[in-house]
């Protein structure tokens, strides 16, 4: 047994398991990559500073949760623990917002690191598919990407999970509303560290999980009675968008989420099949992220989903995916000049797009046979030395056991045909 093993709060993907995440990032992107959105991929690594300004100093991700290293020359890093301040890093960087039609629209795929305590649902490692559109203030903008997700998740089978909205204003308004609720915040009977918070970021205060918080915030001032006009007219056009488009939600007037980025439009996935960690993913509108890393002022918005609370939220109502086998035919060579005729014809099969894979290793027809079961390949080719003598290999269908000798030179097309079937 190897001595070493997977840092506590991660766990190694491997097959057959790992099919299905691959399958859920395809299903996930799927939607984006129809709808306009470019691949982008950014380091697993960034300048610590762009979380401290993008995702906010005061939260639990730059204070308590980073993965931070300074490296040989003095630089200070950060394992990226989220993904949209690195995309937004990414386009600024290569100039994308000068080469016209904006919105630029990206989506990401990648692992993501915090430093948590480790439970279901909740790893220090985890995967995450994300989708920003950057450079436009559109509710349309923010529809889509509402709607993308949800086909996404419908496309999966996924049929329990609900979606909630709320507005966390814009800079006109959300001052006025974070001094009100302050005051509040002072009257309540909370613990240092949380007062401190509320000081800070009073709103990141109404995502307090903890059950005597949230008892005493059941009269908090509602954000929703504080949205100016322009806010209103934007939050109210999100709905009328995402009714138009059959996208069922709720109203959440204390969403706030995690991140001190987002402004008026926020919105998560939750699925109420996964325990305390309901939320499979979520995001929303950050109008003013790109100008506090440096940038110029380009409204944005975005979301992630979770690969791995996508996952369990399928265990959760059941669902397998039907995920194809990974080999089609399997060959079975008995003797060495059947070994090198076979492996050349699973060389061609695979030029063919068949997937093929070979039985390698000395060992009899036995265990031969297990492995091309293990394998979950729907035809075997099976050939000997009497085989080769007679111009044929044997073709098993591995469902109804039947076999069929065919002649060498017709094996590539007689194998495409029975899988054209």
């Amino acid at each position: 047994m190897s001595t070493f093993k997977a840092p506590k709060g991660t766990f190694d993907l491997i097959p057959p398991f790992s099919a299905t995440y691959l399958a859920v990032r395809d299903a996930i992107s799927a939607p984006l990559r129809k709808s306009g959105y470019g691949y982008v991929e950014t380091p697993g690594f960034e300048d610590v500073n762009l979380f401290a300004r993008g995702v906010g100093e005061s939260t639990d991700i730059v204070t308590k949760e980073m993965y931070t290293l300074t490296t040989k020359g003095g630089s200070n890093l950060a394992l990226r623990p989220e993904g949209t301040a690195s995309v937004l890093r990414a386009a600024l960087e290569a100039n994308m917002h000068k080469a016209g039609g904006l919105p630029v629209k990206l989506w990401y795929s990648g692992s993501y690191y915090r430093y948590e305590r480790p439970q279901k649902g909740r790893y220090r490692h985890f995967s995450q598919v994300g989708a920003e559109a950057i450079g436009a203030e559109d509710p349309a903008l923010d529809a889509e990407l509402i709607i993308l997700a949800d086909q996404a998740y419908r496309s999966l089978g996924l049929r329990e999970f609900r979606i909630l909205l709320n507005s966390l204003g814009d800079k006109q308004c959300r001052p006025v509303y974070r001094e009100a609720l302050q005051t509040f915040l002072r009257g309540l009977d909370l613990d240092e560290e949380t007062l401190r918070r509320a000081e800070i970021n009073p709103l990141r205060v109404l995502d307090d999980k903890r059950a005597d918080v949230q008892k005493q915030l059941v009269d908090a001032p509602l954000l929703k009675d504080y949205l100016c006009e322009e806010c209103k007219a934007y939050h109210s056009e999100v709905r009328e968008l995402l009714t138009a488009a059959g996208v069922a939600f709720e109203d959440d007037d204390k969403l706030v989420r995690g991140l001190d980025y987002y402004t008026r439009t926020t919105f998560e996935f939750v699925h109420d099949g996964l325990g305390s960690q309901s939320a499979v993913g979520g995001g929303g509108r950050y109008d003013g992220l790109s100008e506090m890393i440096g940038g110029p002022a380009l409204p944005s918005v975005g979301w992630a989903l979770g690969v791995d609370r996508t996952v369990l939220a399928l265990e959760a109502e059941g669902i397998e995916l039907d995920i194809p086998p990974a080999t089609s035919v399997f060959a079975v060579a008995l003797g060495d000049e059947a070994r090198k005729v076979l492996f050349g014809f699973v060389t061609r099969l695979r030029k063919e797009g068949v997937a093929t894979d070979f039985s390698y290793g000395a060992k009899g027809l036995k265990a031969h046979m297990k492995s091309a079961n293990r394998s979950g390949a729907r035809f075997t080719l099976v050939a000997g030395e009497r085989d080769l003598a007679e111009g044929v290999v044997q073709l098993k269908d591995m469902e109804s056991g039947e076999q069929t000798a065919v002649a060498l030179d017709e094996l590539v097309d007689a194998v495409k045909a029975k899988l054209a079937v």
